[in-house]
């Protein structure tokens, strides 16, 4: 199922392609998609070079280490979320290696290797749904998550699925128009509240 977005000016396609489905597919994600998407996060911005971010990814094909992902959701991303093939445990770490000073930016720089990563499953036919819906403390003892690094986010990856296949209140929600807040709310010139026009 396609869901492109309604955007008020131009902009790329897989922008506006890109979106959060809760409907996975059976289908399996090949291992070099899987390295594509990683090789796209790994060429995110970040200060100083420092690259916090780290993927812990599990797939179906390996039922007892996907079954650790699942088991850290939330009961409401359960509903829906084990029918991925993919679920991913992002981390940032907070400080940095050279001084071990915090890094204030770690989270910033994680979030923008996730955007190129969604960028490129966007580009390969593939769907994702970032997760803020887990227990961190419990993700990061099962998955051996040391220090300095903190979970910060999951995710569920896969082909894309009609929604049909996930239960009727998700459905009604996969089938809900996208909506964004308008770009006057969200930017401004000069200064804060000033218009963009």
């Amino acid at each position: 199922m396609k869901k492109p977005a309604t955007n008020d000016h131009p902009v790329h396609e897989l922008i506006r392609e890109r979106w959060s489905p809760r409907a996975f597919g059976t289908q399996s994600v090949s291992d070099d998609d899987l390295a594509s998407m990683l090789e796209a996060a790994r060429w995110a911005p970040s200060s100083r070079n420092e690259q916090p971010w780290r993927f812990v990814v599990t797939t179906r094909a390996t039922p007892e280490e996907h079954q650790v992902v699942f088991d850290v959701l939330d009961a409401g991303n359960q509903k829906w979320a084990g029918q991925a093939p993919v679920l991913m445990i992002v981390a940032a770490k907070k400080r940095f290696a050279r001084d071990g000073k915090p890094n204030a930016h770690a989270l910033y720089d994680t979030g923008a290797a996730v955007a190129f990563l969604t960028l490129e499953a966007t580009a390969r036919g593939l769907v994702l749904h970032q997760l803020a819906g887990f227990d961190r403390d419990r993700a990061a003892a099962s998955l051996g998550i040391p220090e300095p690094f903190e979970p910060v986010v999951a995710i569920a990856l896969g082909h894309p699925a009609e929604p049909g296949s996930v239960a009727p209140e998700l459905a009604e929600r996969e089938r809900a128009p996208r909506a964004r807040k308008s770009q006057s709310e969200l930017a401004f010139r000069g200064r804060w509240g000033a218009s963009l026009a």
